[in-house]
């Protein structure tokens, strides 16, 4: 079995092994701290891009604070994808607490494409070793771009720009997609405010929060108008 999980996630290897040592080589290079704590963070955290984002989040001096609630604002489309999935866990035993930890944007893409047989017991137990197989990857890119950072000498100026780069792109996409500028230029308004009235501490929190209550608003607004047409129409 290990042979055909590991032919399934090939993949996410080739993804997962660059990606966790840049993380890795960004952990050792912009906070004080052993080579081993950037590994023991994808262990426990398994994040992704959500702990590029607090390693960023911490070098800039950010409170904790403002660091988790970034992060859970990031990875919030989990809550998404674990409902989805509730079906294919159910009756999971001990393993589900794990399926539910280990959900990744990759792990869930894998877990949903990939043929599925009658034995939900057998199948589960493929979705368990996946999700493993999966955070080893990560784990190990984590361990080897640490030890690099922290034993090879380079220049790593700039390196932490890759994770505003990569929300720049998703941006682009998403209006691409939506064909809706309003998120945009709230989210740029939001983040404008922030600065001139909040400290730098402060800025992200007030940002995020800005952002969601004009959103809500924006989005009560379109509701309601459209209940109102339906009536109209009706």
């Amino acid at each position: 079995m290990n042979q055909s999980v590991f032919r399934l996630t090939l993949p996410i290897l080739f993804g997962y092994i660059p990606l966790g040592m840049a993380f890795g080589v960004l952990f050792a290079t912009q906070l004080d701290y052993p080579w081993w704590a950037a590994p023991l963070m994808g262990v426990l955290i398994y994040a992704g891009a959500g702990q590029i984002l607090a390693v960023s989040l911490l070098a800039a001096g950010a409170g904790m604070v403002e660091v988790f609630v970034a992060m859970f604002v990031l990875n919030a489309r989990h809550l998404f994808y674990g409902l989805s999935l509730l079906g294919q866990f159910r009756g999971a035993g001990w393993r589900k607490a794990y399926l539910i930890f280990g959900l990744t944007d990759e792990t869930y893409s894998l877990l949903t494409t990939r043929p599925r047989g009658p034995d939900r017991h057998h199948e589960q137990e493929v979705d368990f070793r996946i999700t493993g197989f999966n955070q080893c990857y990560w784990v190990i890119g984590c361990a080897i771009g640490a030890l690099l950072g922290d034993n090879v000498a380079f220049d790593s100026t700039g390196i932490e720009f890759a994770l505003v780069a990569l929300f720049i792109v998703l941006t682009i996409e998403q209006y691409k997609a939506l064909k809706d500028g309003f998120p945009l230029w709230t989210g740029a308004a939001a983040a404008g405010i922030a600065m001139l009235l909040l400290s730098p501490s402060h800025q992200l929190i007030g940002a995020i929060v800005i952002v969601t209550a004009v959103l809500l608003v924006h989005y009560r607004r379109l509701k309601d108008t459209g209940a109102t047409e339906g009536a109209n129409h009706g």
